[in-house]
């Protein structure tokens, strides 16, 4: 019988906090045993604010050693880096056409966002929550673990699901 999916990805930030062990890294190697776990680097969401390419690359390393230090076992789960899989940016665009701008625009992330940079807010961090929407249905999974700031996110994606079948 095959083990439910799991899809939780972390953005690269280059650091690793005590919030992101105990709220993600800890429970993705609790989870490896019981479930089909897929567990990306989510760098295509990181672009959302400017990032230095360089910077963002040896970031990502770092996600992806921390990921390995903290005990994700590459035998156990699936490990990777979010744009090495060309299919999260090709099905955000064929979702982004099942996603009404007014859903977007009320999403609270977006909003706190855009008021925190509001001289740098791109259509990337207002359509977020679509590739979000796009990395969850890629792989059929059964559960998202997210803090509860994406919850929204999350809602979204089972309404731009249920459009698009």
């Amino acid at each position: 019988m095959s083990k439910p999916i799991v899809l939780s990805g972390v953005q690269p930030s280059g650091e690793l906090s005590i919030g992101n062990y105990l709220g993600a890294l800890r429970q993705w190697q609790q989870m490896q045993d019981d479930y089909d776990c897929q567990y990306c680097v989510v760098d295509l969401h990181a672009i959302t604010v400017r990032q230095d390419p360089k910077a963002l690359h040896e970031a990502t390393l770092d996600a992806l050693a921390i990921c390995l230090a903290v005990g994700v076992d590459p035998k156990k789960s699936t490990l990777f880096v979010q744009s090495h899989v060309p299919e999260h940016a090709q099905l955000g665009w064929l979702l982004n056409c099942y996603t009404q701008m007014g859903e977007l625009s009320r999403m609270t992330q977006f909003k706190d966002k855009s008021a925190r940079h509001s001289n740098d807010v791109n259509v990337g961090l207002f359509d977020y929550p679509v590739l979000m929407a796009a990395d969850i249905l890629l792989y059929g999974a059964h559960q998202v673990p997210v803090g509860s700031d994406q919850k929204q996110h999350l809602e979204l994606a089972r309404d731009i699901a249920t459009r698009f079948n």
